[in-house]
């Protein structure tokens, strides 16, 4: 089983207010991640909270399954990654590591990550643009507790140059991999 990791812990201080609840189409950022994972065929989702954790939860209701980073103002990704990875070790034979603010990927690209997986049943699968890795990337359960165990200042970027030969690139036709929502100015910039 493929589990769905979705990091919604940040505090959101460049764009200034919970980025996970600002509206997008007819939905929110968050929820319009979790439906793309979701209509991806993916039925596993793990939602990391942190900053703005109460209106993140009852935003999302009892629609997917979340877990609180309570370092999530002092930890990075990386924190929010490995309490993700603790919470599905039992059950998931890889993870699928998504950002909460990337409401721009597409069904089809979290599709043919998955697909690469269980076609080749790769350590790692990574999407690539024009020659530049994005997210979201997955892992297989055999790597987990190297990045369970691995410490600030190292990152997931780390832990990516560290295993570059046990990477399989997806090429994917669209920049949506690259973009996330950091600033008002990109909010304003990708809003659909």
């Amino acid at each position: 089983m493929i589990t769905a990791i979705i990091l919604a812990a940040g505090e959101s201080k460049r764009m200034g207010e919970p980025k996970m609840l600002m509206p997008w189409g007819k939905s929110t950022v968050l929820q319009t991640v979790i439906s793309t994972f979701q209509s991806a065929g993916l039925n596993d989702i793990l939602v990391v909270t942190g900053g703005a954790r109460q209106q993140v939860e009852s935003l999302i209701g009892k629609t997917v399954q979340t877990i609180f980073n309570d370092s999530y103002d002092t930890g990075e990704m990386l924190s929010s990654i490995q309490v993700g990875l603790s919470a599905k070790m039992r059950e998931a034979s890889a993870a699928l590591i998504c950002l909460g603010d990337q409401p721009q990927v597409n069904e089809r690209t979290v599709r043919s990550i998955c697909d690469a997986f269980l076609k080749n049943k790769s350590a790692i699968v990574v999407p690539s643009y024009e020659m530049q890795r994005g997210h979201p990337w997955l892992v297989a359960r055999p790597l987990w507790e190297d990045l369970l165990e691995m410490k600030a200042p190292r990152t997931p970027r780390d832990f990516l140059k560290k295993y570059a030969r046990k990477i399989h690139y997806v090429n994917v036709d669209t920049h949506s991999i690259l973009e996330d929502l950091d600033t008002p100015e990109d909010y304003s910039k990708h809003k659909s």
